[in-house]
């Protein structure tokens, strides 16, 4: 049920641990999932909800989100009537870890299904993503092929997420100490496992050219 949801805000200590974009993450074993869903009701008007997850009893945080779908976006399956129209829904995550593998394509699957659903990720880390032939690269990969709008935190989207899902208690958003140059640095790190193609056909010309 929708009870279940982690509906408190979070605490800001347990925000800045888990979110830090830092390049060594040791310790963060729990994957933190902030989400805004919006639907839009008339031509002018959304309806707007929020909240937090984390993973629950060895499931990823990702599966869990879709187990609250139904509560979170009602409409989206339609009513059970024939060829009545499904609502459309646009959801955001904010992840403190991008997705794995099992998840990303189990995510990819069910988006290929769902035309009526869109979703886009900000992530603060990239999980195992440092190897080149990694099964998560490729999960991200088949995400974007999915439609998924993938995106590496800046601090505008840290700010956004302190000011909307934290219990700061009118307190200010301070960044830490390389929170850009992380953030520029995984941007770019992404943006290479995104366009594989690309990087590949730049290397092939390098080569040609003696570079």
């Amino acid at each position: 049920m929708i009870t279940k949801l982690d509906s408190v805000l979070l605490p800001r200590k347990k925000f800045i641990y888990h979110y830090k974009n830092v390049r060594w993450a040791r310790g963060r074993h729990e994957t933190y999932l902030c989400f805004v869903v919006k639907r839009r009701v008339g031509p002018d008007s959304l309806t707007f909800d929020f909240g937090h997850l984390r993973n629950r009893n060895g499931c990823h945080v990702e599966m869990l989100f879709l187990r609250y779908l139904g509560a979170l976006c009602p409409g989206l399956w339609g009513y059970g009537i024939t060829g009545e129209r499904r609502l459309s829904y646009s959801i955001t995550w904010f992840c403190s870890w991008s997705p794995c593998a099992n998840c990303s394509i189990r995510l990819a699957q069910f988006l290929s299904q769902m035309p009526n659903l869109r979703l886009r990720i900000f992530v603060s880390r990239l999980y195992f993503c440092d190897m080149e032939d990694s099964r998560e690269r490729d999960g991200l990969r088949m995400l974007k092929n999915a439609g998924v709008q993938i995106t590496v935190m800046s601090y505008k989207d840290f700010f956004y997420c302190w000011q909307t899902f934290v219990a700061r208690k009118q307190s200010n958003f301070k960044a830490w100490d390389e929170l850009h140059q992380n953030s520029v640095r995984l941007a770019r790190k992404l943006h290479r496992i995104l366009q594989p193609c690309e990087t590949e056909d730049l290397r092939d010309a390098f080569k040609l050219l003696g570079l």
